[in-house]
């Protein structure tokens, strides 16, 4: 049987459903630009649902064999070095024959610095816009 990989991004959760809607619409957008097949779920760490859980059952009905755990999150504190890869194995114990790996934070990566600069020089131009 050949590998299936899937693609589980998770953030830590909120109560304000505008916030969690983002990360359902990230992996939408992540599950586009992969295109065909791809297995792209969300998750939340806690507070909302789906539960890392909910999300890793729902990769593996799709069938994946291997989920990939990305932490939709800046830094490599206690939920990304602890919290996630407990939670996440503790998910993967319920598939018998399904492995994962954890992805990095989003940190320092050259895209998020690309994305920080330009959305500083979408609040500059804001401002020019408004001086006539």
């Amino acid at each position: 049987m050949s590998e299936r990989r899937a693609f589980l991004l998770i953030d830590h959760g909120s109560r304000r459903n505008e916030a969690n809607a983002l990360l359902d619409e990230i992996a939408s957008r992540v599950k586009d630009r992969l295109g065909g097949d791809a297995i792209v779920e969300a998750a939340h760490m806690e507070i909302a649902e789906p539960t890392i859980a909910q999300g890793f059952a729902r990769c593996v009905a799709q069938g994946a064999t291997l989920v990939v755990a990305h932490p939709f999150m800046l830094a490599l504190g206690r939920h990304v070095t602890e919290d996630l890869p407990r939670l996440v194995s503790e998910a993967a114990e319920a598939h018998a024959g399904v492995s994962f790996v954890m992805a990095p934070p989003l940190g320092g990566h050259s895209g998020i610095i690309d994305a920080v600069i330009e959305r500083c020089q979408e609040a500059l131009a804001g401002l020019s816009n408004g001086e006539d």
